[in-house]
């Protein structure tokens, strides 16, 4: 691979005008920045650009030979559809040079409008396997924001596969979750890290307990109570290993920074990389440079995931003494004792009978589903230790099993399908083509590619798509989705939105654990100082997070030792489910519970539908909410319905 001075791209944050010429000056060859809607930094109103002062950016920034990205990388919800329209509508006309964007709205849109700015793909998309870059490519996506959670190696194979143009943040502040994939503060606070108002309770204290003792696990020398509290990236000591990876644009966090923070970085990743495109054999760090990065940094410095995609204590900042402000602090999820906000319009009435869903993780369960009332069953996907994985001819038996109480079997897929995964994804595919399940459940847009085009089978979204609005819902229908899952981070008034306007039939998650992060960095390893070649002693034991509020967030490790972090509340919609007529599917994620509380709850959501679909009632039957709420094994919770609109 021969360089040149347009091989890499140095990509600044502007939150300002202030910031966007100094940039410029600095040497950004791109600057990226938001309008004042639909962009992922909403906290601060002066931190974006109005339509008038976007039209001059774009053209102070192409006078001076650099490119600008706008960030239209945000979810929308149905009622946003007509705002986005004319959104995009202005920026046809005021031509940037392309649109980083998240919600899969904004594809089928730039198709009906003829949009002709190129779009990328936002980090939040939460891109980390060829066949989503093949998918999105169909859809003239010309360049992806990488995950943060891929390694430099994944990067350049899905660069070599692909061919797509890959930017990648190589500064700045960074999510221990997946990108996309947490739901922690849209849950608990009605501001949404996929709708750019995220409170950060990553950065919350928290102390490490038994879940089964409640005993503390005591903090060693190397750790503290900010558990989750992840450094911030710095790549300047390993530039050659990017621009070797094929990473083009390299990518500095920062919008909501000042304007000397942000050209000091600039500057700096500027001289290193020309130094390194005129001589690379000869190319050194610059110690003068790297004090200088570093004595004033925010945070400490770490290399994140791109050198290796297992975190281990030193990435992580314990004492939380460098933080440069705490968003939020822990407050207590909403109960069932709290009100849910709900919208003014009625949901709509049932079509059907509405269907009850389960997802499960054992074959007893899969018969205990069938005789109390299920109608589709979930199996495999991620599978939450002690449970093993389900294997095909656990899936036959499933299938055998449900056979005769006409009930269908949908297997799921793994929520983070890099393309290791999805190798084994293929196998897994062309088996369950000859098996023949009802159908499979896909948990991002990689998956759904492969299994379209293998299986030919009936195609599920999951809830990890970020389903917001009926645009989406008919991105997924055009890509062969039978059936979508509501985002758990909907209001009330957004889930009677979108059951009011998609054209495709709905799922709705009413019951169970909510997974708030997905994340590779394993909390029980760092504080009990395993290494990474033995992490058996986590799986012996349950443990959770403990937050300042005398909440517990149980920590669930998968077959491939991803961490999952619930929710301290199971989800528990049943008592508005009066309110929230008019989906196809209502589902229970019954994958945690036991065989005697799963039938319990099947029974109880059985015939509290069948009562509605009867007849239209104003309250929920109180004698079966008060017997939920009785037998609950784990607290419940109403979740963003506390809430009038997710923001």
């Amino acid at each position: 691979m021969l360089l040149n001075r347009q091989s890499v791209e140095i990509l600044a944050p502007a939150g300002s005008w202030e910031v966007l010429e100094t940039v410029i000056e600095a040497g950004a060859d791109a600057v990226y920045l938001g309008g004042k809607r639909f962009n992922m930094r909403m906290h601060r109103a002066d931190t974006n650009f109005d339509d008038e002062q976007l039209e001059k950016a774009i053209k102070y920034a192409h006078e001076h030979g650099v490119k600008l990205y706008v960030t239209v990388n945000n979810l929308i919800s149905s009622r946003e559809i007509d705002a986005m329209r004319d959104y995009l509508m202005l920026l046809e006309r005021i031509q940037p040079d392309a649109l980083i964007v998240q919600d899969l709205a904004i594809m089928e849109l730039a198709k009906e409008i003829g949009f002709t700015v190129p779009l990328h793909t936002s980090i939040m998309r939460n891109t980390h396997n060829s066949e989503s870059v093949r998918k999105y490519q169909e859809y003239g996506i010309t360049r992806i924001v990488a995950s943060r959670d891929l390694t430099l190696d994944q990067i350049r194979l899905m660069r070599e596969q692909t061919g797509i143009e890959i930017e990648f943040f190589i500064h700045g502040d960074m999510c221990v979750s997946q990108s996309g994939q947490c739901v922690h503060s849209g849950v608990v606070f009605g501001q949404s890290s996929n709708r750019g108002r995220c409170l950060k309770p990553c950065r919350w204290p928290y102390q490490l307990i038994d879940e089964e003792t409640g005993e503390v696990i005591p903090d060693s020398e190397q750790t503290g109570p900010y558990k989750l509290a992840l450094k911030d990236m710095c790549m300047y000591r390993h530039l050659p290993e990017l621009i070797q990876a094929g990473v083009h644009s390299f990518k500095i966090e920062g919008r909501m920074r000042t304007a000397d923070f942000v050209k000091r970085i600039v500057s700096i990743y500027r001289r290193a990389v020309d130094r390194y495109l005129a001589d690379p054999t000869s190319y050194t760090i610059d110690e003068n440079d790297w004090k200088e990065l570093y004595e004033n940094r925010s945070r400490d410095f770490s290399t994140c995931y791109a050198l290796s995609n297992t975190l281990g204590a030193k990435l992580i900042g314990y004492d939380g003494s460098r933080e440069p402000r705490f968003f939020s602090q822990a407050v207590k999820e909403a109960t069932l004792d709290v009100k849910a906000k709900l919208g003014k319009d009625e949901s709509p009435a049932f079509k059907a009978r509405p269907q009850l869903s389960v997802r499960v993780a054992s074959l007893s369960a899969v018969e205990v589903a069938c005789k109390n009332g299920a109608d589709i069953i979930y199996i495999g996907g991620d599978a939450f230790r002690p449970n093993k994985p389900w294997s095909l001819a656990d899936i036959r038996e499933a299938m055998r099993i449900a056979e005769p109480y006409n009930v269908k079997v949908v297997v799921m897929t793994q929520r983070i399908t890099p393309n290791p995964i999805l190798g084994e994804l293929e196998q897994h595919f062309t088996a369950l083509k000859e098996i023949a399940p009802d159908g499979i459940m896909v948990s991002n847009t990689g998956a759904m590619k492969m299994a379209k085009e293998i299986t030919g089978l009936p195609l599920y979204a999951d809830f990890s798509f970020n389903t917001f609005n009926h645009y989406s819902t008919k991105w997924q229908s055009d890509n062969g989705i039978v059936q979508s899952t509501m985002s758990v981070e909907a209001s009330h008034e957004q889930i009677v939105d979108l059951l009011q306007t998609s054209q495709s039939p709905i799922e709705l998650i009413v019951h169970g654990p909510i997974e708030a992060m997905v994340s590779e960095h394993s909390i029980p390893s760092a504080v009990l100082g395993l290494d990474n070649e033995d992490q058996t002693p986590i799986y012996e034991h349950q443990y959770a997070l403990l937050d300042t509020a005398g909440q517990k967030h149980s920590i669930r490790f998968d077959q491939h030792g991803k961490s999952h972090i619930l929710l301290a509340n199971d989800y528990c919609l049943f008592p508005y489910l009066p309110k929230l007529t008019g989906a196809a599917v209502y589902r229970i994620e019954g994958h945690i519970y036991d065989d005697e509380h799963l039938a319990f709850l099947l029974q109880t959501y059985r015939a509290e539908l069948d009562s509605l679909y009867a007849a239209p009632q104003e309250e929920a039957n109180v004698d079966r909410l008060a017997s939920l709420k009785e037998n609950a094994p784990r607290p419940l919770g109403i979740g963003a319905l506390r809430f009038r609109v997710s923001r």
